[in-house]
């Protein structure tokens, strides 16, 4: 059996330090990218409550004008902003979703908003509003909310 030298042993241990960096830096690509979509999607969320912030002020039901293109309601500033509230929770919960399925998000956080997004689920009186944005939401996020009882009667 050949004796390898002194020489080679420093050529493999310099081989598989430069893989192993190449791979460290790979790794830390992929975790800039998902941070740099969760950040996407927290934008989107942002705008998306901007706009019903702006609604809210200016009296405007967003489910009534947008969704249903109904301009001729009649709602108290009470109820536009219960409604238009309950948009934006559900733009936060979709985004709380997609951070913690990108493992942005510790368990006992997650555990935390499931309690809130069942309290939000149940609000009978804004269901209509889910049940419209659910073909929006991802199925896996969907699939969620469904498997909560449903405190609303039919």
């Amino acid at each position: 059996m050949k004796k390898v030298n002194f020489d080679a042993w420093v050529q493999l241990i310099g081989m598989i330090s430069i893989v192993a960096s190449l791979f460290f830096v790979g790794m830390q690509m992929r975790q800039s990218q998902q941070i740099a979509l969760a950040g996407q999607q927290q934008a989107r969320a942002a705008a998306n409550i901007a706009v019903l912030s702006f609604l809210t002020e200016s009296g405007i039901d967003q489910q009534l004008v947008f969704w249903e293109e109904n301009f001729n309601y009649e709602l108290s500033k009470k109820e536009i902003a219960f409604r238009n509230q309950l948009h934006s929770i559900w733009f936060l919960y979709e985004n709380d979703y997609y951070q913690y399925r990108q493992g942005l998000m510790e368990e006992s956080t997650w555990s935390a908003k499931l309690v809130g997004i069942q309290t939000i689920y149940d609000k009978c009186r804004g269901r209509v509003i889910y049940n419209q944005r659910a073909p929006m939401f991802a199925e896996e996020f969907r699939t969620i909310i469904d498997s909560f009882p449903d405190e609303c009667p039919n």
